[in-house]
This record gives structure tokens, C-alpha cells and sequence, in this order.
């Protein structure tokens, strides 16, 4: 029975991941290729979509927790092995899901905060290479220098 919830455990936290991966695909590809204006920004993505399954399915599956179903507590004298009953199951379905999407919102979040610093500093060279260019104004039209 472990087994069998240690597989449906890593089945399911490979989906999600891979899920979340083709979601998040194209704005990471975006991304990167505003950043990185060159053909490596693509290795950039393949490396992106493979960090989302990683931290996806190390997320998921929570060796530590799953070994409460194969092993007793040490620190309890008379503890016992908890039983996988059918409510056992949900909850482990549900925790599988929920730590994967978890993990992989935390990687995103730090990609998508490092990539902002990026953007900046890139935009911020732009400006400095442009010699001051022309900024629109508010109501659409550009201000011109006088």
C-alpha cells in the first residue's frame, strides 16, 4: 500500500509540475527574451522548465512525511504505524498537490523578482546608451526638447 501511494504521490506532483510548466512557458520565454536578448535565452527556458518539475516533485513528495506509514515513532513506546485508510489517501492527494503548486510559487516568485532587478538594470543601460531620449508625456504626446 506505501508503494502505491509513494507512486500516485510522485505521478501526481509530475503533473502538476509539468502543468504549471506549459503555463508558465510562454511568459518565461517572454521574459528571458527580453532579458537576455540573444539565442541562449531558449537553453534559459529549457533550464527553467526543468527547474519546475524538480522543485515540483521534491515539493510533492515529502519522503519524510510519507515514512510515518512504514515506521512507528521512536520517541513513543507503544506508537504504531498510522494506517492508509481511505481519508488517509485524500489527505495525502491533497498535501501532494498543494505542497508541489507551494514549492514551485516560491521559484517563481524569486525568478520573477531576480528577472524584474534584471529588467531594470537592462532598461536603465538602454536610457544611458540612448543620451537621453525622448520620454512621452502624460496626455500622449512626446515632449519635445527645447
Amino acid at each position: 500500500m506505501f508503494l502505491t501511494l509513494l507512486a500516485v504521490t510522485l505521478l501526481l506532483s509530475a503533473t502538476v509540475a509539468w502543468a504549471v510548466s506549459r503555463a508558465f512557458s510562454q511568459s518565461i520565454e517572454r521574459i528571458l527574451s527580453r532579458i537576455i536578448a540573444d539565442s541562449i535565452s531558449a537553453a534559459w527556458l529549457q533550464y527553467m522548465k526543468f527547474a519546475i518539475l524538480v522543485v515540483g516533485i521534491s515539493s510533492g513528495v515529502r519522503i519524510h512525511e510519507l515514512e510515518r506509514y512504514i515506521t512507528a515513532p521512536q520517541w513513543a513506546e507503544k506508537a504504531k504505524i498510522i494506517a492508509l485508510t481511505p481519508e488517509r489517501w485524500v489527505l495525502e492527494v491533497y498535501r501532494t498537490v498543494i505542497e508541489t503548486l507551494q514549492g514551485i510559487a516560491w521559484m517563481l516568485l524569486a525568478f520573477f523578482v531576480v528577472a524584474l532587478l534584471a529588467y531594470v538594470v537592462a532598461r536603465l543601460s538602454e536610457l544611458k546608451r540612448g543620451g537621453g531620449a525622448v520620454v512621452p508625456a502624460l496626455n500622449g504626446t512626446p515632449d519635445l526638447p527645447s
